[in-house]
């Protein structure tokens, strides 16, 4: 196996990391509860990957079984319980578990347990998952046809 191909072709390197504080507010939702912060997006990797820290509050619930078509997704527990869905089995994930789920694969998660858990969320490559998490709540009111054409748009296709 070989590098990939070279995308930087100065000579002297550059300037150009971005540092993101902790005390950074989330970008979705309120700190401590249900929260999104985006760590690393597709616009700040140039499309190779995205980074997200969620935070959910106890019994938060999440997402039900779905699948990707053109990008995987990974799971890192930081604290807390996550309950993970790896196609075939629930798993109670703690911290310092990992889950990759690869395009096509089955997947799902939530927060069962009486107390907040945080994960960090990988996509790869990068793709414009701030809109997904941002489009989650106009959801609620929006009619079949609109949510069916926002998940297709979101490349997240549900099987329950």
């Amino acid at each position: 196996m070989s590098y990939p191909k070279q995308v930087y072709t100065g000579d002297d390197g550059e300037i150009s990391a971005n540092f993101r504080p902790s005390s950074t507010p989330p970008n979705v939702g309120t700190a401590g509860r249900d929260a999104i912060h985006y760590l690393a997006t597709t616009t700040t990797t140039r499309g190779e990957f995205g980074l997200y820290r969620v935070e959910m509050s106890a019994r938060a619930g999440g997402p039900k079984t779905h699948f990707h078509k053109t990008i995987s997704e990974s799971f890192f527990i930081l604290n807390g319980t996550v309950r993970l869905f790896d196609g075939a089995q629930w798993i109670d994930a703690q911290q310092g578990d990992f889950l990759h789920v690869p395009q096509g694969g089955l997947h799902a998660f939530r927060n069962d347990s009486d107390a907040p858990a945080e994960m960090l969320l990988l996509f790869t490559p990068g793709a414009p998952r701030e809109e997904y998490f941002e489009g989650l709540s106009r959801m609620a009111n929006a009619t079949d046809e609109e949510r069916a054409r926002f998940f297709d748009e979101q490349d997240s296709y549900f099987v329950e």
